[in-house]
């Protein structure tokens, strides 16, 4: 087991209560939640700051493949504000001051570099990037987006020795844990460079997270049921989920219409049930950032929509946690780690 993390798991479990849950969410929430985990960390909110830096993708740009991933548009996740054209700083600064505006946000923020692959460029480009963005007053440390095939030793020993003074999360993109799954979403990389990457960069003490799609073509439920222990195994400290969305202008637009068959678009209910039964099998250790997706409403086509906020769905998933007395890690047994 990897020391980097430590778990403390639940020794027995009756009549839904606890006996002996060690995580301190468990008293609060029926999830590792995000806000939670850095409220714990930090003492107070902290809010991310969405970076644009001009990144391509090496399944866009040739490296391994062209046309990116069949499912991808960043116009559907960026900020207004994220513009390639402005510098790293100016880009924060603006988003500081949205935040600020609309959510009240905190005095502490990090720099998330989210669009593209954040470390698909030579080390000497990257340290420049990442200095400006700490530079900025307020910028306590950097959450990189970037996939399994563009983390080379070199990268990862800068960024063991960054984390050693700064807060430091390498999001590295999964979205399927089934090769078959990503070659047809043309990722471009295997599970098992997936898991390679995870355990490479927790090796190293620095943090890491992935994103999961549910609902990816030809993945049955149980087939994503058996991804929760699949995750559960690798040493993550965080994860997103998100609802599979059809997003104008995709490759995935085109699969869809040729293969319906093979596409699962969940009605709230039926999505609800899934999360919790996935959950359920989920390593109480892992920080829970988000369980659903969001896009502008004129890029989304997907055929069902549910027509809430974020908030909203949040709400009605916690009811139903407790309604069925359940939580996050309540059927998964201690798993044995890959190291």
């Amino acid at each position: 087991m990897l020391e980097h993390r430590d778990r403390k798991w639940l020794a027995a479990v009756t009549g839904g209560a606890l006996i002996c849950g060690m995580y301190p969410w468990q008293h609060t929430r029926r999830f590792n939640a995000y806000p939670q985990y850095f409220k714990k960390t930090f003492g107070e909110r902290v809010q991310k700051v969405s970076i644009d830096a001009g990144f391509d993708c090496p399944n866009r740009d040739g490296t391994v493949a062209f046309g990116g991933c069949t499912f991808c548009d960043n116009e559907a996740f960026n900020p207004s504000y994220c513009r390639p054209e402005v510098s790293v700083r100016e880009q924060i600064e603006v988003g500081m001051r949205f935040h600020q505006k609309r959510y009240h946000s905190p005095a502490r923020h990090l720099a998330y570099f989210q669009a593209f692959t954040n470390t698909h460029a030579p080390l000497s480009h990257l340290k420049r990037i990442y200095q400006e963005a700490l530079a900025v007053p307020g910028v306590i440390g950097l959450v990189i987006g970037t996939r399994p095939d563009c983390l080379d030793a070199e990268k990862l020993d800068y960024f063991q020795a960054l984390a050693e003074t700064k807060y430091v999360v390498l999001e590295i993109g999964i979205e399927s844990c089934y090769d078959a799954t990503l070659k047809r979403i043309n990722r471009g990389h295997s599970f098992a460079q997936a898991e390679d990457a995870i355990c490479q960069t927790a090796a190293r003490g620095i943090q890491v997270g992935t994103h999961l799609i549910l609902g990816l073509p030809g993945e049955t439920e149980a087939m994503l049921l058996a991804e929760a222990e699949m995750l559960s195994r690798l040493p993550l400290n965080t994860i997103k989920f998100h609802q599979l969305q059809l997003i104008r202008g995709t490759a995935m637009v085109t699969d869809y219409e040729r293969h319906p068959q093979d596409f699962q678009f969940y009605q709230l209910e039926a999505y609800l049930q899934l999360m919790c039964r996935f959950i359920e099998r989920l390593d109480p250790g892992i920080v829970i950032e988000r369980f659903f997706a969001e896009a502008p409403p004129d890029l989304d086509l997907t055929p069902i929509r549910w027509n809430l906020r974020n908030d909203q769905l949040l709400q009605k998933f916690e009811c139903m946690l407790e309604l069925e007395d359940t939580w996050q890690g309540r059927l998964c047994v201690e798993p044995q780690f890959i190291t």
